[in-house]
């Protein structure tokens, strides 16, 4: 079975490993092919705002001659003015920044933020040079970033065929996409969180099936010692009535009315605890529907400690040990069920005595402090102890502390599953510290009844 459930285990986690690289190149590739398909957009748009200013290129401006000048032919004329007019002429850097916007809409890149330059390139005394025409007001920090910004130019060319074609400078119209990375993310947004969440309901879903599993494995251990348990508890007193009956029937124990007695007693007192035992069962099998109903009245904690102690008085003069009592608490009144407090303070002092180191005098010390608002009671022992292991585990049903095929401690190991659910059940919490080999302290906390 354990392998079974570890081979299970290999499974789904290789599973889920796979579908998770799987959505991870998806996701991959999916921003990959989108940040191309954005780079082709706004190559797209610069070409549209291309083809538009190239129209404007072979156009003249009639106005340069000036309208003061009544001369037929006025100095001021002469082959420069018949120049086909440049777009940074003709065109301001805000008209520009619409165009480039309009393009940018037109293929469906709304909000791609931008950056622009417009410069113009003409031969002087055998040499280029370049001419800042227009330029937005960021663009000179922004072309230096090359890894979140994206440049793509068009060159300005004069229609083949017209006037200007040969005449017109030579321009150049370079549009800068600013992160447009975070652009081609944004409009993957739906799909991402989608993706995101698809895997961490997967991994989800595996949390849920392999902590069922492991539950499932705990319960399947728990009910095994508890049936080990039970068998033990229910199979000391079912052979001791049966050797009983069987002496019984000697002729010579007939006879005797004594040992008839005797053997009656054991008999009698066997049954008891068989029923006892029954009776924990159900309790336990009450505790957990809930079926339970307290009858809370104003209770003196320190009365019910005395009796318990008490109780105990010959158990622990069986082992040589002794309980050092310490009521210190100034109002030691609750609200609480006589019957169901007294059973979960017994069960603490049980398992004190219970879980006694061997050869070793029972030192147990129970102490009472208080406040404005509650009851504090300690249980210390000086015992085996428990494990952090253990510590864990202690409150819950049917749990003990695995010793081997020993079964020198009796009981189901419900005993502090009932103390808990008690405590809680009056409103209180309890607390546990533990040192294997040393010994054991259980502290409450209850709250004290209102005047």
């Amino acid at each position: 079975m354990r392998k079974i459930f570890t081979i299970i285990i290999i499974l789904i986690s290789i599973s889920l490993i796979g579908i998770i690289v799987i959505q991870l190149s998806w996701l991959k590739n999916m921003i990959l092919l989108k940040e191309e398909q954005v780079k082709e957009k706004i190559e797209k748009a610069v070409s549209i705002v291309g083809e538009e200013l190239n129209q404007y290129k072979g156009s003249y401006w009639n106005n340069r001659i000036s309208s003061q000048s009544n001369n037929l032919f006025p100095e001021e004329f002469t082959m420069e003015m018949l120049r086909p007019i440049t777009i940074g002429k003709r065109f301001t850097a805000v008209e520009l920044e619409g165009k480039i916007t309009a393009a940018f809409h037109a293929v469906q890149l709304s909000g791609m933020k931008f950056e622009f330059l417009l410069s113009a390139r003409s031969m002087r005394n055998n040499s280029v040079i370049e001419t800042v025409e227009r330029i937005s007001k960021k663009f000179s920090a922004e072309y230096e970033d090359t890894v979140n910004n994206w440049s793509r130019g068009v060159l300005l060319l004069a229609p083949s065929g017209s006037a200007a074609e040969n005449l017109a400078a030579d321009e150049t119209l370079t549009v800068l996409a600013i992160d447009w990375k975070d652009f081609a993310l944004k409009e993957l947004r739906m799909p991402i969180v989608m993706a995101i969440l698809f895997t961490i309901i997967i991994i989800a879903a595996f949390y849920l099936t392999v902590h069922t599993m492991l539950r499932q494995k705990k319960l399947g251990e728990i009910k095994n010692d508890f049936i080990n348990n039970m068998t033990h508890e229910f199979k000391t007193p079912i052979a001791t009535i049966s050797l009983a009956v069987d002496a019984m029937k000697n002729e010579k124990v007939l006879q005797n009315r004594e040992k008839i007695g005797y053997f009656s007693s054991i008999i009698k007192e066997e049954n008891q605890r068989m029923n006892r035992q029954v009776e924990t069962i159900l309790k336990a099998s009450q505790l957990e529907k809930q079926e339970v109903n307290l009858n809370l009245q104003p209770l003196h904690v320190h009365d019910v400690i005395k009796d318990v102690v008490d109780n105990f008085a010959l158990q622990l003069q069986e082992k040589q040990g002794k309980a050092e009592v310490l009521l210190s608490a100034e109002n030691d009144q609750i609200n609480a069920d006589e019957v169901h407090f007294s059973n979960l303070i017994n069960n603490l002092v049980d398992n004190a005595v219970k879980y006694s180191k061997e050869n070793i005098p029972v030192q147990l010390k129970i102490s009472t402090q208080s406040n404005d608002k509650f009851l504090f009671v300690r249980v210390e022992d000086n015992g085996i102890g428990m494990s952090k292991e253990t510590v864990k585990r202690v409150f819950e049903r049917f749990y003990r502390a695995h010793t081997g095929n020993l079964h020198n401690v009796k009981g189901f190991g419900l005993g502090l599953s009932y103390v808990k659910t008690m405590v809680q059940a009056h409103g209180g919490e309890i607390k546990v510290d533990s040192t294997l080999g040393k010994g054991s302290i259980f502290i409450l906390q209850f709250p004290l009844k209102k005047h």
